[in-house]
């Protein structure tokens, strides 16, 4: 099964990003952009991709040890980007250094209960991803600008979640993959 592990928002910080995704949908050309939908908006702290199930017990106990280990932490949905002209996203603001310390116990549980991960180089940046980019040359800097100043009320993030991917319908244009919470263990407990 495709996993990841990951930070929920709660509901009223999705609602807050909601109206604010509503406000990005009225920017010109939002509809030549694949948005994503609130059901989706989670913050990956670790991407397993596809586990044998022989091995997700042992990543689930791993991954409830390493919750217990971190404690709990100030987040909120804040600020906002992209990635080159592909990807619009939505940062985070509070214990950042938590998070990437919370990621990188997460990375470590999933090569510890053996699922072949690769190697990341690059440093942990926390982002919900909002909207997709397909068409050539559309400039995603006016949704980056319009996110800067964004910033929703903070919350404390008290789980760690495993969160199973269910890919889109092949040939079902529009479709969006689901995600299914498998596994959920409180920070420091």
């Amino acid at each position: 099964m495709r996993l990841f592990a990951a930070v929920l928002p709660p509901a009223p910080a999705i609602e807050e990003l909601a109206a604010e995704v509503a406000r990005l949908k009225k920017l010109p050309a939002a509809d030549r952009l694949r948005w994503t939908g609130r059901g989706s908006w989670h913050f990956t702290l670790a991407f397993y991709g596809e586990v044998p199930e022989e091995i997700v017990p042992d990543l689930r106990e791993r991954l409830g040890r390493a919750a217990g280990r971190r404690d709990s932490y100030p987040l909120r949905i804040a600020g906002g980007g992209r990635f080159s002209d592909r990807v619009v996203w939505a940062g985070a603001d509070g214990d950042r250094p938590a998070m990437r310390t919370l990621a990188g116990a997460a990375s470590a549980a999933g090569r510890r209960a053996g699922v072949a991960m690769e190697e990341e180089h690059r440093p942990y940046t926390p982002h919900l991803t909002l909207a997709r980019n397909r068409v050539p040359g559309l400039d995603l800097r006016p949704y980056a600008a319009a996110l800067k100043d964004f910033a929703g009320a903070p919350w404390t993030v008290d789980a760690l979640a495993l969160v199973r991917s269910h890919p889109p319908v092949p040939g079902a244009a529009g479709t969006q993959p689901r995600y299914e919470t498998v596994g959920s263990w409180p920070l420091g407990h």
